[in-house]
């Protein structure tokens, strides 16, 4: 297979999943597409967290069809390896894969470099496997080795940049999530050449460590081991006053480095102040606790008094909108609950649930709405309202989940008012918990 060459193919399902990425995803914030050269090879190095949901954030979301290279042991079905070539993506190799396999990595390599010298995009993620954390791993030597080979295969004229890529989702596989990709100041192989010709391990070393750092700053890495999840905590509670403390407007891309400049600052923190993290920790944990007994959410309590005019409308907008709720309920329940279904009962590793989330929506939601279309067209009059009907059907289901969500959002504030009126003791003493934390917050996290 020729991976460098423009295939109509993959242009056509490139299109199709587009659509589908529109509809599963709440907000899509690509950062940084100035750092992308034009007419230069180009290598994609991003973070790795979300399966195959990783390379379709970059290759969705620019105008190329990228040629990745994934571990081989995702190879081993016959129709998943044409369905990977097909998608562009190349196997590579590890000595756990049988020392006789290594031999096959040539072909591979031999194919990146007619990629790259095609000034087709490569993407290979420096970590070689995905944690499921917003914690990168140690990165590994294939970037630099692979650059390097092809730049010597070369002549050292191919002028390879290699674009560190940040990516973040707000959640690994919940519908209508947030994602962002963030392209970092490209590397320029070319000045590691020289560095090259006198020492390939000298090279090799300060390339992954150039690339690690330019990462970094792309990338929210929680590095802390012993608190991960609890940060995970901090951030997601205090997150939003952290970045008005910032006197920064809220958006989506402000939050993201808010939160990845809080994040750093907590590491710090632990560094030098374990005992003080430990106490913040001990009391984010017993807030949050007490959250979760009343059922409620933090967020409920950020500004509770805004939630009492917020009730009130959301009940009205529940109630205008619950006819368009019921039609797309009815059209994408059996699917959406058929996918969630298998995908909890059969995938074990977390990672992967967006993966087939995507896989599984691409084929049995056209299946179903198909199926419906057949089953109630014959009530339908005129041509153009069944053909409305059926397109109508995915933004349907997406109307019908955002009514949910208001629903749920609805029920807190309603049962956080009724705490308030019913049991104003107890509801005052979560409210100064709350403010005792976020004091506490905002002496430990400087801005």
């Amino acid at each position: 297979m020729k991976y460098e060459k423009w295939s109509f193919g993959y242009w056509l399902l490139k299109k199709y999943v587009q659509f589908v990425d529109w509809i599963i995803y709440n907000k899509v914030i690509v950062h940084g597409e100035e750092n992308l050269p034009k007419n230069k090879p180009i290598v994609f190095s991003p973070n790795h967290q979300n399966a195959l949901s990783d390379p379709m954030a970059i290759l969705l979301h620019t105008p190329f069809q990228p040629v990745w290279l994934a571990r081989a042991d995702i190879f081993q079905n016959k129709t998943a390896a044409a369905i990977l070539r097909f998608l562009k993506i190349m196997p590579v190799y590890r000595m756990r894969d049988g020392k006789d396999n290594l031999a096959k990595n040539d072909e591979t390599f031999s194919n990146s470099i007619k990629v790259l010298k095609n000034n087709v995009p490569l993407g290979l993620f420096p970590e070689a496997a995905h944690s499921g954390k917003r914690q990168m791993l140690a990165h590994k030597k294939a970037v630099p080795r692979i650059v390097f080979m092809a730049e010597e295969k070369s002549d050292k004229n191919l002028d390879i940049h290699i674009i560190p890529t940040g990516i973040y989702y707000s959640h690994y596989w919940k519908f209508n999530r947030n994602l962002i990709v963030d392209f970092g100041s490209p590397i320029k192989v070319n000045e590691f050449l020289e560095t090259y010709k006198e020492s390939e391990v000298a090279a090799t070393q300060s390339l992954r460590q150039r690339i690690l750092d330019e990462m970094q700053k792309v990338v929210l890495d929680i590095k802390s081991k012993n608190h991960y999840d609890d940060f995970e905590n901090i951030r997601e509670l205090y997150g939003k006053q952290y970045l008005r403390r910032q006197n920064k407007k809220y958006s989506v891309l402000n939050l993201f480095f808010s939160d990845k400049k809080m994040v750093e600052k907590l590491d710090i923190a632990e560094a030098q102040q374990p005992q003080a993290i430990e106490q913040l920790v001990n009391a984010t944990n017993s807030y949050i606790s007490k959250i979760k007994k009343l059922k409620l959410r933090t967020w409920l309590l950020e500004r509770p008094k805004s939630n009492w005019l917020k009730l009130g409308l959301n009940k009205l907008v529940l109630l205008l909108g619950f006819p368009f709720f019921l039609f797309g309920f009815i059209f994408n329940a059996i699917p959406f609950f058929l996918i969630d279904t298998i995908t909890r009962k059969k995938i074990r590793d977390i990672g992967f649930w967006s993966t087939f989330f995507l896989v599984l929506g691409l084929i049995l939601f056209p299946v179903f709405y198909i199926i419906e279309f057949f089953a109630v067209s014959w009530l339908i009059p005129e041509l153009w309202m069944k053909l409305l009907f059926l397109f109508s059907m995915p933004f349907a289901g997406k109307l019908a989940f955002l009514w949910y969500i208001l629903f749920r959002k609805t029920v807190g504030r309603a049962r956080l008012w009724f705490l308030a009126v019913f049991n104003n003791k107890k509801y005052r003493t979560l409210i100064k918990q709350k403010e005792e934390l976020y004091k506490n917050l905002d002496e430990l996290i400087p801005v």
